[in-house]
């Protein structure tokens, strides 16, 4: 009884962590947000992150100690939904995310800007033995963006003319995903699992035409609002070589199939009085004020393969490619412009000697990867891609009655952008704060 009790309580914060997530505005802070549908979110495990962002190939990372037996320690890999059928434990993985940014452009000074949120909440519950299904909250994107032209001049031919027109272009918004997943094992090495999705959110861009410094003239400000809503699917598959009972090699694939988005768009184009004082208080009308018909987003295909190498217990190395189909992003029947992406992930994880009991940091998962990203986006004629290392721990509490306690941290520093041609060059530290339960739930007990 105390069992089900503790489910649904957890069920309970469960909800309220997914209502305070949804309304949440956005974390990013970059300018390379405002293209396609925002930066997309890389949906993997504050575990995996540590480990370069791997997770095609991968299912039980690393191993928990009991006074009798060592038992894989689970963890929810959203990365591959396949994985879900090596779950043996009800497992409940809740992340924190934080971003440190700096925006670097020539000719002016560089700008620091700091994020935090919820990253994700997810739960896995064993069916069988080989099957598990899983459900939970994510960011799928993120809009967040805010920067300013200035140019000399009002538009009055006039030689005395001094004054400067600030172009302001802002966004916000982003995308969640919620998703049902379920993952079966076919004989001892094959795995087979998918995801139904829902994804939905808000994205919004603003511009505005100011002249600051001359009272009396008439600003205009652009906004357009996407409301957004629909399926998404995911599917995979690992099939795993068993060298003996503790050294495993595993191939994984997995995709997010392309799929059709309903897109509700508004665009409203107002006027207002520059009163001197910089606010945009003095309104006069609205030029248009339209809402669009319906229309569709047409997300990518997104493929993704991997490869692992695991000793149970010990050591686990990994590879990922991940290629999206981004050429084929448009909204309302309109191509985006974007081009095809590629990322790659290496990584892997170190444990000492997990079944030790007097040296604490001997049984501490020790985590390194690195990220190369080919993003979907070309700015000014110029590719923008992400280098990122990574590293992180895997910090193990006392077992208590059976249960398994991880606290997980991972952190990412890196690049995106360039300094040519006009470009934000962007510095970035991501920290993510994760805490992975592992409880046999549902489970009958047997007395003599």
């Amino acid at each position: 009884m105390i069992k089900y009790t503790r489910f649904f309580i957890t069920l309970l914060f469960a909800v309220i962590a997914f209502a305070a997530h949804s309304q949440s505005t956005a974390t990013s802070s970059s300018p390379y947000s405002r293209y396609g549908i925002g930066d997309i979110d890389p949906q993997a495990s504050t575990q995996s992150i540590g480990m370069g962002g791997i997770g095609v190939a991968t299912n039980r990372i690393g191993v928990s100690n009991t006074a009798s037996s060592v038992n894989p320690f689970n963890n929810i890999n959203i990365i591959n939904p396949a994985s879900y059928g090596a779950i043996t434990f009800t497992t409940i993985d809740i992340g924190l995310y934080g971003n440190f940014l700096t925006l670097n452009q020539t000719g002016s000074a560089s700008q620091k800007n700091s994020n935090f949120r919820l990253d994700h909440i997810a739960f896995a519950v064993p069916v069988s033995k080989r099957s598990a299904f899983s459900f939970g909250l994510l960011p799928y994107s993120e809009r967040g963006y805010n920067y300013t032209r200035s140019v000399k001049g009002s538009g009055i031919t006039s030689p005395a003319d001094t004054n400067v027109t600030n172009y302001t272009y802002s966004g916000d918004g982003g995308l969640s995903k919620a998703y049902l997943g379920y993952g079966f094992g076919i004989g001892k090495h094959l795995l087979l699992g998918g995801n139904v999705s829902y994804i939905f959110g808000t994205l919004k861009d603003i511009s505005t035409t100011e002249i600051p410094n001359l009272v009396g003239t008439i600003n205009s400000k652009i906004e357009q609002s996407n409301s957004i809503g629909g399926i998404n699917y995911d599917y995979g598959v690992q099939y795993s070589f068993d060298f003996s009972e503790t050294k495993h090699l595993v191939l994984g694939y997995s995709a997010s199939a392309g799929s059709k988005l309903n897109s509700q768009s508004s665009f409203i184009v107002s006027q207002y009085y520059n009163d001197g004082s910089g606010n945009q208080n003095v309104a006069t009308d609205s030029v248009i004020n339209r809402q669009d018909p319906k229309s569709k987003i047409k997300l990518p295909q997104i493929n993704r393969f991997g490869i692992s190498f695991q000793s149970d217990g010990k050591f686990l190395v990994g590879a990922d490619y991940t290629m999206g189909q981004w050429s084929d992003l448009s909204i309302a029947g309109v191509n985006q412009g974007l081009q095809d992406s590629r990322t790659v992930n290496v990584g892997g994880q170190y444990t000492p000697n997990i079944a030790t009991l007097r040296n604490y940091m001997a049984s501490v998962d020790y985590r390194l990867g690195a990220i190369y990203d080919e993003t979907y986006m070309t700015v000014n004629n110029t590719k923008i891609k992400r280098y990122a290392v990574t590293a992180g721990l895997g910090l193990p509490l006392r077992p208590n009655n059976g249960s398994f306690y991880k606290i997980n941290i991972s952190a990412e520093v890196g690049k995106r952008g360039s300094l040519v041609n006009g470009l934000v060059k962007e510095n970035y530290v991501n920290i993510h704060l994760g805490f992975t339960l592992n409880d046999r739930w549902f489970q009958k007990y047997k007395f003599d």
